[in-house]
């Protein structure tokens, strides 16, 4: 099968709103006050945490299908910190972005253990927002 190939276009509403299009969907992303925006929706790196919930959620489904067992319910919660004062300038040490990122799932099903251990390594192997924020993806950020 060909690569499917994924693209959005966003433009800056204000320094801290931007507009997201994504096929025929809007999303909108800003700050919460506490960090200049006026909270209008989430911020950059709630929407990192939204897209690896949902490819979690998507996953686990196809592959609980695949493996003959049925999710009677399927929470995903997601968390991780981050150093602020290097976001801002305060220091150079350390890095902008997460400093670990865990993903606790929680489902109702009849499976057993050794089928949901299987199941568990195979979402997570398979989900491709777990593998870009697991692995190194080649990023170039060019001016126009």
């Amino acid at each position: 099968m060909a690569d499917a190939k994924f693209s959005i276009k966003a433009v800056s509403e204000n320094a801290t709103k931007t507009i997201v299009k994504a096929r025929n969907f809007s999303m909108v992303i800003d700050e919460p006050p506490s960090l200049g925006g006026k909270d209008e929706g989430a911020n950059p790196v709630e929407f990192v945490l939204a897209a690896l919930a949902g490819c979690l959620n998507v996953m686990g489904n196809l592959i609980a299908k695949e493996m003959g067992f049925a999710l009677k319910s399927f929470k995903i919660n997601v968390s991780g910190p981050l150093d602020p004062d290097f976001l801002f300038g305060k220091t150079t040490e350390g890095r902008a972005g997460y400093k670990e990122i865990v993903a606790e799932l929680e489902v109702e099903t009849d499976a057993d253990k050794e089928t949901l251990d299987k199941w568990i390594k195979a979402v997570e192997s398979r989900c491709p927002v777990s593998d870009n924020l697991s692995n190194s993806t080649p990023l170039k950020v060019v001016l126009k």
